[in-house]
């Protein structure tokens, strides 16, 4: 089928769009929490909790999508609110971290401002909302339940550092890995060794009866122990991983406020690493028929992935074939590696798919981005990053170089609207956008997308051409979505 440019453009947006919709986290807890009719039984992904037995009703957690999915679920109890204090009806309260601009106005949950948009890092205030979640899960009795309401950027929504290591070293060696090009396992790995909640420790912290953790989750292959660092999973991973890692990158330059705090948490880790208790991890533990775990030392623990980014490559994938195309769907189920290299092997991909096959391709996935030095580099993100990269290979290869419209449109953005420290979601390539850079070269010819690569500066190199792709905050969180769509003119 021909397509025009204007069409792939519209129909690539609209694709993305879908995708994300895929998995709004209203519907996705609508369809594992259920209220009865009467009020009296609780349903969580088919576990059955009767009220009756149950005094208080706690919900915890933190992440960008954690205050859509406590807005959901005060939603579905909200039959109990005026019957709150009769016989029978447990006692709702709850706290949650989130960013600054996803507080929302609900009744029982406390919506707690924990960093700015764009600043995926802890906070004080973010500190100061972990403790209030620490002190409610030891509050709990043997007749609560605890919800937990968790979604990506919860490990820098939860920050609990012990009284060893400040929080700004925390931050110093968070940035640090990230810049080193630390996937997001290697990363978790070193910051659940210096947190109070993290690897489990919060079903150890937790004295209710019952904890479930409902998890939207922004890690590929969606590892339990590794989404928001795991607290309510046993830790895989132990102190020699943590100071391993950091041996790994140890010739990568630091700053001196990176090596102070590089010296501090190897110290501390050392320290642990000796004191380790021989039976860490060993408490006897036991299923039930739903696949919670009981755990001697704690109570009943269930974690249940309500989505992620398969469900949003679907859903995409759904939508590209309402509108007639031929789609190859994929999810990542690894680390991808550098955002570049994503970039270019897609550009790759589209220049195969003009030649025949399918005509468009879903991807989903959260590569890397090595990151420039401190003093050159610009603004932007691992999408933005992405998309250039392909930019520039297309704009190299012989079969672009013609006046001819590309017959091709790639967009790829983060699902929760936020790409690195910008208000973007990501980027888009397609004919308008190729238009718009072959004016520009031609009346500044210093203009160099190299450049902007090379830096990290994508932001003001598709903000000039009206390439980005801006939603704003968009309630969920499951990596990235990336949709490639070409028409067959040029072959």
């Amino acid at each position: 089928m021909l397509r025009t440019p204007e069409q792939l453009r519209e129909d690539a947006l609209t694709i993305w769009k879908a995708g994300v919709a895929g998995v709004a986290v209203a519907r996705l807890i609508q369809d594992n929490v259920h209220l009865s009719p009467e009020g009296k039984t609780l349903t969580i992904a088919g576990d059955f909790y009767p009220l009756q037995n149950v005094r208080r009703l706690v919900v915890v957690g933190g992440g960008k999508a954690s205050g859509r999915m406590a807005e959901a679920f005060e939603s579905i109890l909200r039959p109990l609110f005026q019957r709150e204090g009769q016989e029978g009806v447990p006692e709702i309260v709850g706290w949650i971290n989130v960013p600054d601009d996803c507080v929302l106005p609900l009744q029982k949950v406390h919506l707690h401002p924990s960093r700015p948009m764009g600043v995926n890092e802890p906070t004080e205030a973010a500190v100061f909302g972990t403790q209030r979640i620490i002190e409610l899960l030891n509050s709990l009795g043997p007749d609560d339940l605890c919800i937990n309401l968790l979604s990506g950027g919860g490990s820098a929504l939860l920050p609990a550092p012990p009284p060893e290591i400040s929080l700004s070293e925390k931050l110093e060696i968070t940035r640090f890995l990230s810049g080193a090009g630390a996937d997001i396992q290697e990363l978790n790995a070193v910051r659940k060794q210096i947190s109070l909640l993290k690897g489990g420790k919060m079903k150890e912290l937790c004295r209710g009866r019952r904890l479930i953790s409902l998890i939207l989750s922004d890690v590929l292959g969606d590892p339990l122990d590794v989404i928001a660092s795991g607290p309510t999973v046993d830790n895989q991973s132990d102190v020699a991983e943590a100071l391993r890692i950091l041996q790994r990158f140890e010739t990568v330059p630091a700053s001196e406020a990176q090596q102070t705090a590089i010296r501090n948490v190897r110290r501390f880790l050392q320290e642990r690493s000796n004191e380790e208790r021989a039976d860490l991890n060993s408490a006897t533990v036991v299923a039930d028929e739903f696949g919670a775990v009981f755990d001697t030392e704690g109570g009943w623990v269930r974690n249940v992935v309500i989505g992620n980014n398969a469900l949003a490559v679907d859903a995409a994938g759904i939508e590209a074939e309402r509108r007639g195309y031929s789609t190859v769907s994929i999810s990542a189920t690894k680390s991808e590696g550098l955002a570049e290299d994503v970039g270019v092997r897609l550009a790759e991909q589209a220049i195969d798919m003009k030649t025949g096959g399918p005509d468009c391709l879903i991807s989903g996935g959260e590569p890397v981005v090595r990151l420039a030095a401190k003093e050159i580099r610009g603004k932007g993100g691992r999408n933005q990053q992405l998309i250039l990269a392909a930019l520039i290979r297309l704009l190299h290869d012989p079969r672009f170089q013609g006046p001819e419209p590309w017959g091709l449109a790639m967009i790829s953005g983060g699902t929760d609207g936020e790409d690195g420290p910008t208000d973007a979601a990501g980027a888009r390539l397609d004919d308008e956008l190729v238009r718009q850079l072959r004016d520009r070269l031609q009346n500044e010819p210093t203009f160099d997308p190299q450049r902007f690569l090379e830096t990290n500066d994508a932001y003001p190199f598709f903000q000039s051409l009206n390439g980005l792709v801006t939603t704003g905050p968009t309630g969920t969180n499951v990596c990235d979505l990336r949709v490639v769509l070409v028409d067959r003119i040029n072959v």
